[in-house]
């Protein structure tokens, strides 16, 4: 990875992280949701995390990094997930791209390191 690449790969999953996050909290404040609030949330959630998975295509697109796709992958099996109300199988598959991008962020920031730019 060069170190152009390499910026952009960590400012990306940096950021994907933080959402990643909040969705899989999301995810889980939707179990505690009572009768006529779940179709709602669910629907909101559902926005969300679509919402994400565009953030997460669009650093797949900028930089090629498979992490990303990987990550796209797991969102897009936890959209499904929360569309069948699985919400904790979805949290647990979120949490599966949280650690796509961790991994994305920490490839980055030793090509950083390497490149004596942090």
């Amino acid at each position: 990875m060069d170190p152009k690449t390499a910026v952009k790969s960590y400012q990306f999953a940096e950021r994907a992280k933080s959402e990643l996050i909040v969705g899989s909290q999301l995810t889980l404040a939707l179990m505690d949701f009572k009768g006529s609030e779940k179709p709602g949330g669910k629907r909101m959630l559902v926005m969300v995390l679509e919402s994400i998975r565009s953030e997460l295509e669009f650093a797949y697109g900028s930089t090629g990094q498979m992490d990303f796709k990987r990550a796209i992958d797991h969102i897009s099996q936890a959209i499904g997930m929360v569309e069948s109300m699985d919400l904790g199988a979805a949290s647990n598959t979120i949490s599966q791209a949280v650690s796509a991008v961790t991994t994305s962020a920490q490839e980055a920031w030793q090509v950083l390191k390497e490149h004596e730019l942090i």
